[in-house]
């Protein structure tokens, strides 16, 4: 382990951001400041020509910390417990050794993989290639499962395709109204936020849906202040509004949608004065709402995990689909529904290969046809390939279970960003073997059995898809550190010691790229027209590109939906119950998110020192009725309390949240990791855990 790391030299000057899914351009200026370089914005990238958030000015630092592992470490749970140096030979022999007998003692599923969504489409590809070639196991899935799958499923249900945004950014200033639900663009994705403000400056009425004020309530002309879990009820109230004030768009519903019928009935209970009863929104919102956005030449819906990481997730997030169905504001100038993506690729993450029943281009895994392209693509017989897995949390579950016997661990850090995260660190020390494909000794990673340095995102070339659908390549800007290898390098060498490294011959990160362009041919996330030339050359093409002739497709669902019949599908929404409803016993929500200055599970930002100073620990949010219930004194601190573990926070006081809501950021590891808490239950559908609804009881510490 290194215990600095100097200035590297550079390659080019430009890069991408690693953090959210603008992907915003930088810039590498040499500094006489340490560490000799620092971030600018890039000025011509087109997603946000010259502006970068706090997380993109600071995101040199977590590259040259002096914490950064760059030689390969190993260790035995015995007695000694520490971490000693290997070779990169050693370790991948003995990684495949380990491999080979679990799998001939216990069968080839005994060996599964987690990957993440913030790894470049080629190493998505490549952690999907290699589960199902080299390991021969069905078990992969990935960290974007908890982030955008409730998204995905409903708009492969609605739309018969999924891509988080039906068109590009810069169809929003066009927007008359917009209606963002559970998103808090403002901190998550912040150089969204001129978007907005453009279409503030058109005319457009901004309408935001949180259980909490947030700094981009601020730029709203109406917020709601939902409580978790009645995002149906209220969708239905509008539904039920333009509906009965004969609203709609009827040509639009006749000829491009069906499903019109059932949604119809199913919202006809949900009167504006229903609506006000059940949720405490006040009926006169509900319509001016209802009015405003139907009447609305132009408008666009977005929305995010507040309303998606629920167990009632896909069926919310079909019911906002509605709104853009029913009023026919899709596939035009100003229109459009959007998923706004968190991960930085968490839009190409899912694409090609790393979901549990998928393979590359968005192809399914149990469909002849898709195992038959893919399989002559990659030089195998069809039936050699697995068949689906299960999802991320279930995959752990099978590890607590004993079921699967060894985990290959890359960019991911699942002890932190997992539901109910107790059992996953019970289930990780359970494990025979832990190969954990890191930068740093994440939380995860401190139950490893071999910690492999990879590379960081300044230095690794590739391709990324952002929220939009637009792919673009993010070339390589410095050298690797030490002994750290690009993380594509490292696939394909354990690949080698498992007997299958003549799959996985690669003159460089471009023929991975060709050979994805060619899997994913014919799919629906079809990258075949896409090249590393073109991609330089025009900043970003949208997918779909089925041939080097198409320009890409930025605006999706002009003239048809991808169902066989073209048409998209309304969904009659009935609002269920959370999985874990609160009582006398547990009588508070509790509901997770993130904070501006920090990513995913912290382990960069935490380790940012300009980023983690603004944040250095998670702060709960109660509203001041709660504070006085409990007889919260000043400078106290809260305990909370759910089914599965109780933990202690500091507390903010403030008027800005439901009030039986208490709201708290999950960075964090340890025993300030407020996954400990949250319910593990999943969406049906999606098998997305229901971070965002967790009964708890609150007390003064």
């Amino acid at each position: 382990m290194k215990a600095a790391l100097t200035t590297l030299p550079m390659e080019q000057t430009s890069s991408h951001c690693c953090f959210c899914s603008m992907q915003c351009g930088l810039t590498l200026i040499p500094s006489d400041k340490s560490p000799g370089l620092t971030i600018k914005p890039s000025p011509d990238f087109p997603v946000a020509t010259g502006r970068l958030c706090q997380k993109g000015l600071n995101a040199m630092d977590h590259v040259i910390h002096p914490e950064r592992i760059t030689e390969p470490l190993h260790r035995t749970f015995g007695e000694l417990r520490s971490w000693h140096e290997v070779t990169w030979t050693y370790a991948f022999k003995d990684i495949a050794d380990r491999i080979k007998r679990l799998q001939a003692k216990h069968g080839n599923d005994a060996v599964a993989v987690y990957g993440g969504g913030s790894l470049t489409n080629e190493v998505c590809y490549l952690l999907g290639k290699f589960t199902r070639v080299a390991l021969r196991s069905k078990y992969i899935d990935y960290n974007g499962r908890y982030c955008m799958s409730s998204a995905a499923a409903a708009s492969n249900q609605a739309f018969g395709l999924d891509r988080g945004m039906t068109m590009p950014l810069s169809e929003i200033p066009y927007a008359k109204f917009i209606i963002l639900a559970g998103t808090n663009i403002a901190e998550c994705q912040p150089t969204m936020m001129p978007y907005l403000l453009d279409a503030k400056k058109n005319g457009a009425v901004i309408v935001t849906i949180d259980p909490r004020n947030t700094m981009t309530s601020k730029v709203a002309d109406i917020h709601v202040r939902l409580q978790p879990g009645f995002d149906s009820v209220f969708i239905n109230g509008l539904l039920h509004v333009m509906i009965e004030e004969k609203l709609v768009a009827d040509a639009f519903i006749r000829e491009r949608t069906v499903g019109f019928d059932q949604l119809k009935e199913e919202v006809r209970p949900f009167t504006p004065a229903r609506v006000e009863e059940l949720t405490g929104i006040l009926e006169g919102v509900v319509r001016t709402i209802a009015r405003g956005f139907a009447k609305a030449e132009t408008g666009i819906v977005l929305t995010a995990r507040g309303l998606e990481q629920q167990v009632n997730g896909v069926e919310n997030t079909l019911n906002y689909i509605n709104l853009a169905l029913l009023t026919g504001k899709i596939g035009r100038r100003g229109c459009g529904y959007g998923a706004v993506t968190g991960q930085a690729n968490g839009q190409g993450g899912r694409e090609h290969g790393q979901k549990a029943d998928q393979l590359p281009g968005y192809r399914l895994i149990e469909d002849p046809a898709a195992r038959e392209h893919v399989a002559r693509v990659w030089g195998i017989d069809p039936d050699d390939l697995p068949g689906k897995g299960v999802s991320a949390y279930e995959l752990l579950q099978k590890v607590d279970e004993g079921e699967i016997k060894a985990l290959i661990v890359l960019g991911s850090n699942p002890i932190v960003s997992s539901p109910n995260s107790r059992m996953v660190e019970r289930a990780l020390q359970k494990l025979e073997l832990l190969v954990v494909v890191d930068m740093f000794e994440t939380e995860t990673a401190k139950f490893a059995h071999y910690l492999l340095p990879g590379s960081s995102f300044l230095e690794a070339e590739g391709t990324m898809t952002n929220l939009e659908g637009r792919v673009f390549h993010r070339g390589k800007a410095l050298e690797l550190p030490g002994n750290a290898k690009l993380d594509y390098q490292i696939i394909c060498e354990l690949a080698n010691g498992l007997g299958y490294g003549a799959y996985f011959q690669y003159a460089g990160i471009e023929d991975v790229f060709k050979e994805l362009a060619l899997a994913t041919a014919g799919g629906k996330a079809d990258y075949s027209g896409i090249t590393y030339d073109r991609l330089k050359a025009e900043k970003g093409i949208f997918w779909p590109c089925p041939s080097s002739e198409h320009p890409g497709t930025p605006q999706l669902f002009k003239e048809s939906f991808y169902h066989a019949d073209g048409k998209a599908r309304l969904f009659g929404i009935k609002p269920k119950m959370p999985a874990e409803p609160i009582d006398t016993d547990y009588p508070y929500v509790l509901t997770t998110g993130r904070l501006s200055n920090h990513y995913l599970s912290g382990a960069q930002t935490r380790r940012t020192e300009g980023l983690n100073k603004k944040a250095p620990v998670p702060v709960a949010e109660i509203h001041p009725w709660l504070a006085g219930r409990i007889g919260l004194g000043v400078d106290q601190k809260i305990r909370i309390t759910s089914r599965r573990d109780s933990l202690v926070f500091q507390v903010k006081v403030t008027e800005g949240i439901q009030p039986r809501t208490v709201f708290v950021p999950f960075h964090w590891g340890e025993e300030l990791s407020v996954n400990k808490l949250t319910n593990d239950a999943l969406d049906p559908t999606s098998r997305m855990p229901e971070f965002k609804i967790c009964a708890v009881k609150v007390e003064r510490a």
